[in-house]
């Protein structure tokens, strides 16, 4: 399985994560969940304490599908609780969830032991492909530990929107990992705003996508990690692979204290400045 080990830095004080960057079985849960087992025996094999999949991996994206919408007693959730206990490592994975109105676009967050950590409701919701009409928008956060790692999570679309990442820089998340489907038609957007995101909170940013065609979009894959400098530390190609990246929550702390942007910002003005007339 290729995969991007020579990457790795040694580094005791890091945390082993891996993106898998995989194919979906289009609306077909269980062959990709087949598949993905494959990966996470991998990742685990490799050291990661967790492996990220894309945005509805198991089913792949699709705005508007009404398909395989499950609740967390469902078989994608079930099966990756599953995985997560047999190899030891947490998992993470986005699907639709079943709520009591719309479904809603969640990533979970499975621990090694398959106790769910957290999960996360995407809030912004593609409106250009129509998914606002098909998905209910999520309201909270998505925070987990990973060791001595603080996380968040947020979902593809989300990326276009730094208030969200600016709030969980506030709550201390020293990464954030993004499952998508981002297309390769705006691919080059898809480097800008991880690598902003990463800078401007300095932070880590690991951007999780899917490649293929479907019959939604075309997909090149591009997963990469960037640093709390806004520097690009890992990347994949357009095929499947996992890639391993090593995060080290103590140097988001020294990029922090050595640059500290946080203490010039004027959270109380820019609000007066948005409400003022003019």
């Amino acid at each position: 399985m290729p995969s991007n080990e020579s990457q790795i830095r040694d580094d005791s004080h890091s945390v082993r994560v891996c993106s898998a960057q995989i194919t979906s079985v289009w609306e077909d849960p269980l062959k990709t969940l087949t598949r993905a087992e494959t990966f996470i025996r991998h990742a685990a094999d490799c050291g990661a304490k967790l492996i990220c999949f894309p945005e509805q991996f198991a089913t792949g994206w699709d705005p508007k599908s009404q398909k395989n919408i499950q609740p967390y007693e469902g078989s994608i959730v079930t099966t990756l609780q599953g995985y997560a206990q047999d190899y030891r490592i947490a998992v993470m994975g986005s699907f639709r969830e079943r709520s009591s109105t719309c479904a809603k676009n969640t990533a979970v967050v499975i621990g090694n032991d398959g106790r769910i950590l957290a999960s996360y409701a995407k809030i912004h919701l593609f409106s250009p492909s129509h998914e606002d009409k098909m998905f209910i928008p999520g309201t909270e956060l998505g925070i987990f530990t990973l060791d001595s790692l603080t996380c968040g999570i947020a979902i593809c679309y989300d990326l276009r929107f730094p208030e969200l990442f600016r709030i969980y820089a506030q709550k201390g998340v020293q990464a954030v990992f993004v499952p998508s489907a981002w297309p390769q038609s705006r691919i080059r957007h898809w480097e800008l705003f991880i690598t902003a995101r990463a800078a401007e909170n300095q932070m880590y940013i690991l951007g999780v996508n899917t490649t293929g065609k479907t019959p939604v979009d075309q997909y090149s894959g591009a997963s990469m990690t960037a640093d709390p400098h806004g520097t690009i530390v890992s990347r994949a190609n357009d095929a499947e692979q996992l890639l391993f990246s090593d995060i080290d929550p103590g140097e988001v702390k020294r990029t922090r204290s050595g640059f500290p942007v946080e203490k010039d910002r004027k959270d109380a003005l820019y609000h007066s400045l948005l409400t003022m007339r003019g």
